[in-house]
């Protein structure tokens, strides 16, 4: 809980499979992330659908956010996690903002009375509280939630949901995909030779300028015998990422 860096997420995913693995069987497993303004991104600057896209593998039991914001500001999240997740949805905010010295100042029946409202407009499964909340709010949230219909889990349309930043979906009715394989060492001399030289700045405005003409995903490829591919792959990648404008779009 509270990702706000989705690579930590998978780090922890792949751990979690692993143990799966070592002792043959499964068990429920709850992911939720951490919107931290109202970008409505997480620190690492995912979007909401793409941060799903980026962990829905794992079938969680459930996905949803806490920690960051109050229950007032997560709703359009909270809302947009319900629409395109197909598990389950959780909801723990923090008990409003932070006043100017860092504590909470909303009361119990404030943050229960807003996850009513998601729960009666069929955002969320289940729901708690983070940053703030005392026992009160839990009871109240509690108490404010008894007897209302859960979420009904409903089937997403198949697709190929790809992420960088921002969501990519492919699906049946999608056109022409651009993919941008210019910083591909084998189909470009121009960019084999700039990652040759270790001129990595020029070859990241190679990956730039494919987005900004119109690229979708963009092709890295580091298959070279006169470099270290793993080395110049984890250099240019981390580079890549750094960059919102480039790596707002997947990477192959």
């Amino acid at each position: 809980e509270t990702i706000f860096d989705t690579l930590n997420a998978k780090a922890a995913i792949f751990a979690v499979e692993t143990v799966f693995e070592e002792y043959d069987r499964r068990w429920p497993v709850i992911v939720s992330g951490t919107i931290t303004d109202a970008s409505g991104r997480t620190l690492s600057g995912q979007v909401t659908e793409a941060f799903w896209d980026s962990i829905r593998h794992v079938d969680p039991i459930a996905v949803g956010l806490n920690c960051a914001l109050g229950a007032k500001e997560m709703r359009p999240y909270i809302a947009e996690m319900s629409r395109i997740a197909d598990s389950f949805v959780s909801c723990y905010p923090n008990a409003g903002l932070p006043n100017a010295f860092g504590e909470y100042d909303e009361a119990p029946e404030e943050t229960a009375a807003v996850i009513a409202e998601f729960a009666e407009a069929g955002y969320v499964n289940l729901v708690g509280g983070c940053c703030g909340t005392t026992p009160a709010h839990i009871a109240a949230i509690a108490e404010a939630v008894h007897g209302v219909q859960r979420r009904p889990t409903h089937e997403v349309p198949p697709a190929m949901r790809l992420s960088g930043l921002e969501p990519f979906s492919i699906t049946e009715d999608s056109l022409f995909v651009n993919v941008g394989e210019r910083t591909n060492i084998t189909g470009s001399a121009r960019f084999r030779n700039l990652i040759k030289a270790g001129d990595y700045d020029t070859a990241l405005s190679v990956a730039a300028q494919q987005v900004e003409n119109g690229a979708q995903v963009i092709d890295i490829n580091m298959d070279e015998g006169m470099i270290d591919g793993v080395a110049a792959m984890d250099r240019f990648t981390r580079l890549v990422a750094s960059e919102p404008d480039i790596s707002r779009v997947p990477v192959m």
